[in-house]
């Protein structure tokens, strides 16, 4: 029996019968033994126990010297293998928004790697859209000063209205929805500027929390 044994090891050394090493490996004492899969993600692990990222397929059960002892088969319902499922797309889509956010963040800090830098973009952005209303205030004076010049011709016929000219009543209707949609336009742009302060409010306290991390750093 010893000499059948070595024998039998000899061929293991010599890499000459894998099924007589199995079988040798199967007829010596072993220790728990070595779990190995690919779980869905397409990595390769390997733990000293089941491996619960591979409970939905086989995992294959190898001896201190690399040889396959056995299989580990599924060992989930089709209902748990559904909710597994699902459970690793919810960590996948949680992973991907920690990964964004923290592309956001980098991204930001980049961006404003201070107080000062963040403040003037903040002024330029609201600059910009004081400018617009500046033309837009601009364009409104105008049309109350041209409305003013019509309604002094409207005097004419404040007697009775109905004979001024055709021309003249289409020009007042004009000049009514003008100064509706300037007016309208303006109120738009203000509400422009107090979306820009919230977004940049908002913005200045994610940043001091960034910067306070990057200062411990």
């Amino acid at each position: 029996m010893k000499r059948a044994m070595h024998a039998r090891s000899l061929l293991c050394a010599m890499g000459l019968a894998t099924l007589g090493c199995a079988v040798l490996a199967q007829d010596m004492p072993l220790g728990p033994g070595i779990y190995s899969c690919t779980d869905a993600r397409g990595r390769r692990l390997t733990a000293d126990r089941p491996i619960a990222e591979c409970v939905d397929r086989d995992q294959r059960v190898l001896g201190n010297s690399g040889v396959e002892l056995r299989r580990v088969g599924p060992t989930l319902t089709d209902n748990e293998r559904a909710e597994l499922d699902a459970q690793r797309r919810r960590d996948q889509a949680e992973q991907r928004r920690m990964r964004e956010e923290r592309s956001r963040d980098k991204a930001l800090i980049t961006r404003y790697p201070n107080q000062a830098a963040h403040d003037a973009e903040r002024a330029e952005a609201i600059s910009q859209v004081d400018q617009v209303i500046s033309v837009a205030r601009q364009r409104q004076q105008e049309l109350q000063t041209r409305r003013t010049a019509l309604n002094a011709e409207m005097e004419f016929y404040r007697k009775d209205p109905a004979k001024a000219p055709a021309s003249l009543r289409r020009q007042l209707d004009e000049n009514t929805a003008s100064q509706e949609e300037q007016q309208r336009f303006v109120q738009q742009q203000d509400q422009e500027k107090r979306r820009i302060q919230e977004r940049f409010d908002a913005e200045l306290q994610q940043l001091r929390q960034l910067w306070a991390a990057s200062a411990r750093r």
